[in-house]
């Protein structure tokens, strides 16, 4: 009877799946059936649980999810923190572990900048950063972000040449890179193609004064807005693709006041970096707010040190390697034990070997 009983359950359920359907409750009729599959499932949960408890691998996950997590931040979040006049906070992450750490420091936004190419990447300059390569670090820091809203810069070479070509790019940061919004660089010029990707749904966030993949045209990293023509020329950018759409907008090495009065003539938030605070927010590169770098490295006026992970990190692991070379690690408490009757087994075993 029992297996009748199962026979039946199988063949309603194959024919349920074929529908689409879920199959309504089935009681078997048997106390042997239950008696036969609760042993099975309850030792099923406690070899689960135990897995769960204990791990012998070398890594794992990056920690458990905040017993109480923050709201998602959305565009809707960022517009009334601007309406009521709450700085807008945003910082760089270029993988998993900088993207875990700012979302769990509370940042509103959290850009995958092109600064990746020399903060992780080794590069010279942003220009030498790849399309490939920004998805590949995108996804990284989509995977650890849970709250705060993401942002992907275009880079160089990915949106200039028409409109058409920004859009595709911009879909294959929100599909691929698994971002929120995108990033790009450039004045009234870029208008049409900041248009062209918000009316597909895609955010995007502006970026006018110093636009670093254009240094060369610029005569280098240059403070812009220094003259009243430069202020205005300024201005009239953030206007510009303020009316094409961007939800908010980068203002870089402008003048304090300029920036001031610039974010007074918009009605969308400016991020500043070395703008002053009179900016509706401020974004930093991690690495440089946090001290990631070797001592003797150049750093922009308006970057402000609030850590020092490099020597921490160095001392750590000078420390460890002191401790390797004189065999102080691993110590006993970090090795996996063994029966004593099966390690004699075990070099009896391997005598003649």
């Amino acid at each position: 009877m029992y297996l009748s009983s199962l026979s039946s359950v199988a063949r309603r359920s194959c024919a349920t799946l074929s529908r689409g359907t879920r199959p309504p409750p089935t009681t078997l009729s048997t106390t042997s059936t239950l008696n036969t599959t609760a042993p099975f499932a309850s030792v099923f949960r406690q070899k689960h649980a135990s897995n769960q408890q204990t791990r012998s691998s070398s890594h794992s996950p990056m920690g458990t999810p905040p017993t109480n997590p923050r709201k998602k931040v959305t565009i809707g979040t960022l517009r009334a923190m601007h309406k009521r006049g709450e700085p807008i906070t945003m910082i760089t992450a270029h993988d998993f572990p900088s993207a875990h750490v700012a979302d769990a420091a509370g940042m509103d936004m959290v850009l995958v900048g092109d600064s990746l190419a020399m903060v992780a990447l080794g590069m010279e300059d942003t220009s030498e950063v790849l399309l490939e390569e920004m998805l590949l670090h995108c996804r990284s820091v989509a995977r650890a972000t849970r709250a705060a809203f993401t942002i992907g810069d275009l880079p160089m070479g990915s949106y200039e040449i028409a409109p058409e070509q920004a859009l595709e790019t911009a879909i294959r940061f929100v599909k691929e890179g698994r971002m929120q919004g995108i990033k790009l660089e450039g004045g009234k010029e870029m208008a049409p193609t900041i248009a062209k990707i918000t009316r597909a749904g895609i955010p995007v966030l502006g970026h006018v004064g110093l636009t670093p993949q254009r240094q060369n045209a610029l005569g280098g990293f240059r403070v812009q807005g220094k003259t009243s023509d430069g202020a205005m020329k300024v201005l009239e950018d953030a206007l510009a693709i303020q009316e094409a759409g961007c939800f908010a907008m980068v203002l870089e090495a402008v003048p304090a006041e300029v920036a001031s009065i610039i974010t007074e003539k918009l009605s969308v938030p400016t991020i500043g970096i070395g703008a002053g605070n009179g900016c509706s927010g401020q974004v930093l590169v991690q690495v440089d707010m946090t001290g990631n770098f070797p001592p003797g490295r150049f750093l922009p006026k308006f970057v402000k040190k609030y850590g020092d992970v490099w020597s921490e990190s160095l001392r750590a692991i000078e420390t460890y390697r002191d401790e390797v070379k004189s065999r102080q690690y691993p110590a006993p408490e970090h090795t996996y034990p063994i029966p004593k009757d099966e390690l004699e087994a075990f070099a009896e075993t391997v005598k003649d070997v």
